[in-house]
């Protein structure tokens, strides 16, 4: 480097993950073998989107910006032989979105410094990434809270004269969940038809829709669990469990270029059923304490109804006439819930639709661990996976599959929260590809 022998960045206490609206302070750090000459010393703080239509490629189509202050550190003199520490302090935008890193866009926030010399003369530049995080609280989701189910019907045709009819009916315990929790599937199918069918499957699929002229959605299968078959005329009830891995929040609320959806996708292989169950992953879990506080605050509105018509005793022509007694006082209306919490999933001995059919388990003849696909998550680098990480959830994770760094627990106000985790890149997935014109119409069933 010549005369200047370091120059770097140092952020207070060696953080890295801030919050929208957090200042972030720290350090300049200059250490030169020789005095050199300097228009200014200047501290720039930046954070934007940028996405564009090539895989990993940084120049971007399209740029979103969502701070970018510069403040000026020293001014224009002689810079001495030796060590200058020069002190700097910014405001993060409390609308800025949490950092992404993507195959075909990013959400980038870092702290550059220059050095500016006179003319003719070498400029100095150093940069440091900081990583920014919304929490998303599934409590704050409308229509988040109950099962979430979905069915389909589809005939097929076999053994070129025959015909048959498939009812795919599934549901998943939750609509919100964080990484480490479990997703609880049902399904049941109904063959009717002579035919069997080839193996059911569920998978957690991500989509990531990059905002362009045309959009590009880049969608990857996280994890999946396959089961087994169905004969023909019978009736199949199916359950399995898929633990959720470390992933990015679906919501990064503020950015406009980027948009995160995750959903289970359930399938039969042959004949081609498929349908969809949308779901949040967030940062805070749900909590079934602010569920019960929600629905105690809005009391049932029968509640209030006797007090829209007088009692027919009042009312009675057969009684002396006599003035109308003071109201009593009135009491406080009673929630029409239990004392114990609603579950937010059926008991395990439920089955949906298990009174139209004949549920063996003999039709199980095959069921298989959860599969993580290698090269099944992007985003924000710089934390290490350990190996045989075991996750909190009551399934256990398979050999092999990447575990999760985390950070320390954040204070949620009783609820539970997920710490903010940075998955490695993945670049090299093959799995990025436009949607097909049919995606949308799946997505609704």
């Amino acid at each position: 480097m010549g005369k200047l022998v370091e120059f770097d960045i140092e952020f207070d206490k060696n953080k890295v993950v801030y919050s929208p609206g957090e200042s972030i302070s720290g350090t300049v750090r200059a250490k030169l073998s020789q005095a050199i000459q300097c228009k200014a010393i200047k501290v720039n703080c930046n954070g934007f989107c940028g996405i564009t239509s090539k895989e990993n490629d940084t120049a971007w189509t399209v740029e979103e910006q969502y701070f970018n202050s510069t403040v000026s550190v020293a001014d224009k003199g002689t810079l001495k032989e030796g060590e200058h520490v020069f002190p700097f302090k910014f405001l993060i935008s409390a609308t800025a979105p949490t950092s992404f890193e993507g195959t075909y866009g990013r959400i980038i926030y870092r702290v550059r410094a220059f050095i500016e010399t006179p003319r003719f003369s070498k400029d100095y530049t150093a940069e440091k990434p900081f990583y920014l995080l919304s929490l998303l609280n599934l409590n704050e989701i409308p229509d988040v809270w109950g099962i979430n189910s979905s069915e389909v019907t589809q005939q097929f045709s076999y053994m070129l004269m025959k015909t048959g009819t498939i009812d795919l009916r599934a549901q998943t315990d939750m609509k919100g969940y964080t990484p480490s929790q479990v997703i609880q599937v049902k399904a049941n199918v109904h063959n009717q038809s002579g035919k069997s069918t080839g193996n059911i499957s569920a998978s957690l699929v991500q989509r990531v829709t990059y905002e362009m002229k045309k959009p590009i959605h880049d969608i990857k299968t996280i994890a999946q669990v396959e089961g087994g078959t169905v004969k023909g005329g019978k009736e199949m009830e199916w359950t399995e469990r898929i633990i959720i891995p470390p992933l990015p929040q679906s919501s990064l609320a503020g950015c406009e270029l980027i948009k995160i959806d995750y959903y289970v996708k359930v399938s039969l292989k042959s004949p081609e059923v498929a349908l969809t169950l949308p779901i949040h992953i967030g940062n805070v879990s749900l909590s079934k304490k602010q569920r019960s506080t929600k629905k105690q605050e809005a009391p049932p509105s029968s509640v209030d109804a006797p007090d829209s018509k007088p009692s027919s005793s009042s009312s009675s022509p057969s009684l002396p006439s006599r003035p109308a007694p003071k109201p009593a006082p009135r009491p406080t209306p009673r929630s029409r819930m239990s004392s114990h919490s609603t579950p937010s999933a059926p008991p395990v001995d439920y089955h949906s639709g298990a009174e139209g059919g004949d549920l063996t388990s003999e039709d199980l003849n095959k069921r298989q661990s959860q599969v993580v696909l290698p090269n099944a998550f992007s985003y924000a680098p710089g934390l290490l996976f350990p190996h045989n990480q075991q996750p909190n959830g009551p399934a256990a994770v398979p050999q092999g599959t990447p575990g999760a760094s985390l950070y320390p627990p954040l204070n949620t106000g009783g609820s539970v929260a997920a710490p903010f985790i940075l998955p490695p890149d993945y670049g090299t997935s093959s799995y990025p590809q436009e949607a097909p014109p049919s995606y949308n119409e799946s997505c609704n069933t």
